[in-house]
């Protein structure tokens, strides 16, 4: 089995798996009058699917040939898995979804553009608020208090507008808000890229059509240089036969 065809099979349950996570990690954080046990099978669910995520990264690195270079483009997928801090990363696979929406979205490149931009900035700022506001709900003086404060925070931070009046105090709030932060740059910046070289190509594809226009245009000017230079002959074999047809005529 290749890396391919385990990546094709394992796609689907691996979605279901980072749903799965989500309800269980999001689930407590919203509701904090949840029964023990239900926080405890949540708090279950999102270890057993980080295990499965584990799982799936050995795979993976054993199916690779070059286990080095797969370890060195997967750096950050290992360190979701080594460091339980960083575990909510691991709801970065949800951008599966998006794909999913992009099937069912225009063939175009600005329909799928629209719907890689809404997609991925609302599964950001949802995440970030998420991860905000359980490193932050229990510091005494922070204004981050609520899903609201929190997902207000999330938006204003990606935008890079930053009102200022919710802030992370929480050493694990601001490295929650400079990744917020860098993925909200790498997102403009990706949209950026593809919608210049939709333009690139497109001036491209417009200079192409110019080019065979004035090729096509060449070739008829051609053809119609040679036609019309035929017609001269004819008209000069026709007219060079009535002369000597006349000149017998008028000697007798």
């Amino acid at each position: 089995m290749t890396v391919e065809t385990w990546d094709r099979k394992a796609e689907i349950p691996l979605l279901l798996l980072a749903v799965a996570f989500l309800a269980a990690y999001a689930w407590p954080i919203l509701d904090t009058d949840l029964p023990s046990w239900v926080g405890q099978a949540c708090r279950t669910t999102v270890w057993v699917t980080w295990l499965l995520f584990a799982l799936d990264y050995l795979v993976r690195l054993w199916l690779v040939d070059n286990k080095l270079r797969f370890v060195r483009s997967n750096l950050i997928a290992l360190a979701v898995i080594a460091l339980p801090l960083l575990r909510p990363l691991r709801l970065l696979r949800l951008v599966t979804l998006i794909n999913v929406l992009n099937r069912q979205a225009s063939t175009t490149l600005r329909g799928k553009v629209a719907v890689y931009v809404f997609g991925g900035s609302s599964l950001l700022a949802f995440l970030g608020a998420l991860a905000v506001l359980d490193a932050e709900r229990h510091a005494p003086d922070s204004p981050i208090q609520s899903f609201g404060d929190a997902i207000w925070w999330a938006i204003t931070t990606m935008t890079t507008v930053g009102y200022g009046d919710t802030f992370p105090i929480t050493t694990t709030g601001r490295f929650v808000a400079a990744g917020l932060m860098i993925s909200g740059i790498a997102l403009l910046g990706m949209v950026t890229a593809t919608l210049a070289s939709w333009l690139v190509d497109r001036v491209a594809d417009e200079a192409g059509e110019a080019g065979e226009l004035r090729g096509e245009i060449r070739a008829l000017n051609e053809q119609v240089a040679r036609l019309t230079e035929a017609l001269a002959r004819g008209d000069e074999a026709e007219r060079s036969g009535t002369s000597d047809a006349d000149g017998p005529q008028q000697a007798k």
